[in-house]
């Protein structure tokens, strides 16, 4: 007797949403509580520059960390470094004389997402560092999205007098480059985040 599978029926369309946002536990039984999908945290992140005062864990801090190491990296060099703030001191100095980075003052934590140059490849293949380290400062943005967390991406580099205060403030060695510094904290409001879809800008096997 032949053999017809299933799947062969069904539309490519029904099997990519055959997939439930709800799992079982094989053990008890007990229906997990439904999850976010990751198109769903992609489209709600947005940029969040005030928080309610209350500290995020390190537990939870090292969870956001843990998401950016998972970042793709050019030929697999993950030429990244981080350091997480929560001192008060640090985090007001942070903020006291970088223009783009004031709320950090206000934030619980923040994570500076640096590149390490001798992680990096040779030549002109050192410069992947900043794709790498900005798909690791996406991945904490999204993740900080999934948790509840309220964070914003700020600019470090290329701006060599952020560079060199945020540098001279973290004890930096030379080959560590700081690429931003993210706030982290609880928000203190809903933000709705913004509608950026634009068909315009898609093009079609040219442009």
């Amino acid at each position: 007797m032949k053999t017809i599978r299933l799947h062969s029926l069904l539309p490519a369309a029904v099997l990519l949403i055959s997939v439930s946002c709800r799992t079982q536990e094989p053990t008890t039984g007990v229906t997990a509580p439904e999850r976010p999908g990751t198109l769903d945290v992609i489209h709600a992140r947005t940029s969040i520059r005030t928080y309610i005062e209350q500290p995020v864990s390190r537990d939870t801090l090292e969870l956001l960390v843990r998401a950016g190491m998972a970042a793709p990296s050019a030929m697999n060099k993950q030429p990244w470094q981080f350091v997480v703030v929560q001192d008060p001191e640090v985090l007001d100095a942070l903020g006291e004389d970088l223009p783009t980075s004031r709320m950090v003052r206000k934030a619980p934590a923040a994570i500076i997402v640096c590149g390490d140059l001798e992680k990096a490849g040779e030549g002109w293949l050192q410069q992947y560092w900043i794709q790498d380290c900005s798909a690791v400062s996406q991945n904490i943005l999204l993740a900080a999205t999934e948790l509840g967390l309220g964070a914003v991406w700020t600019s470090v580099y290329p701006a060599p007098e952020r560079m060199e205060l945020v540098s001279g403030i973290l004890s930096l060695p030379e080959q560590i480059v700081p690429l931003n510094i993210i706030p982290i904290g609880y928000p203190d409001q809903e933000y709705p985040p913004k509608e950026k879809w634009d068909p315009e800008r898609i093009h079609w096997n040219k442009f």
